[in-house]
């Protein structure tokens, strides 16, 4: 891919910032990246906040235009982006995993959020705006979000967020044109053993059993129940 990298110093979104640059005329079928050295507004997913520090860590968003890539497969994005995180992370730090969907894990703690907007026309998608947050050089959180970590903390020293994105952008163009479930699944937070979760229904010991094309997780609960989710249907307990 050719991708047109664009730095920029502020705003209140990237997402957003990519979602107004499609609404002018100017618009084209160009693969774009925009990094912002601070977000006014940084969104996870639903009403969540990211937070981050001006200039310490890597926020940016990735405009694609799958060719011919129904909806039903939308979540290949979702594993391609999170794999390529992970790929990119393990030359700094071990112990990488991806908590579903999509959240980049270090151990027990977060230090990466994904947020995936499509774009669709009739049943394909026509451009997929993909934002990520990374805590890189951060050394200390405010907010009151649970298990933040940044590279920082892990590794007691500055990276270089711009080679990072790059580092990034290179494994994504691998990850996006690859068969990649089992690669995706191997990686999974959690993925062997029995832990705790939570639904509408109470809280329960359950395993991962697969995820679903679509991207459903399966579970198995220890009364030997399946239990089958979409995404903000069930909670990890951490």
């Amino acid at each position: 891919m050719n991708w047109k990298i664009v730095h920029i110093d502020e705003t209140d979104s990237t997402n957003r910032w990519l979602q107004k640059y499609l609404a002018t005329d100017e618009r084209s079928d160009a693969n774009m990246v925009v990094w912002a050295e601070y977000q006014t507004a940084g969104r996870g997913c639903g009403t969540n906040q990211w937070e981050s520090e001006r200039g310490k860590n890597l926020t940016f968003s990735i405009l694609i235009h799958p060719k011919d890539l129904p909806a039903t497969q939308q979540f290949h994005i979702s594993m391609a982006i999170s794999l390529a995180i992970c790929e990119a992370l393990e030359q700094y730090i071990g112990d990488v995993s991806i908590k579903w969907p999509n959240d980049i894990y270090w151990r027990n703690g977060k230090i990466g959020g994904i947020l995936i907007e499509n774009t669709l026309k009739g049943s394909i998608i026509m451009e997929s705006i993909i934002g990520v947050g990374l805590n890189v050089n951060q050394r200390i959180f405010k907010s009151n979000a649970p298990n933040p970590v940044s590279m920082w903390q892990i590794c007691e020293h500055e990276t270089d967020r711009e080679a990072l994105l790059k580092e990034i952008l290179e494994a994504f163009e691998r990850t996006l044109g690859s068969k990649i479930r089992e690669q995706y699944l191997s990686k999974l937070y959690r993925r062997k053993g029995y832990h705790p979760y939570a639904d509408k229904e109470g809280a329960f010991m359950a395993e991962i059993v697969t995820v679903e094309d679509d991207g459903h997780l399966m579970l198995h609960d220890d009364n030997g129940k399946e239990r089958r989710y979409a995404f903000k249907e069930v909670q990890f307990i951490i």
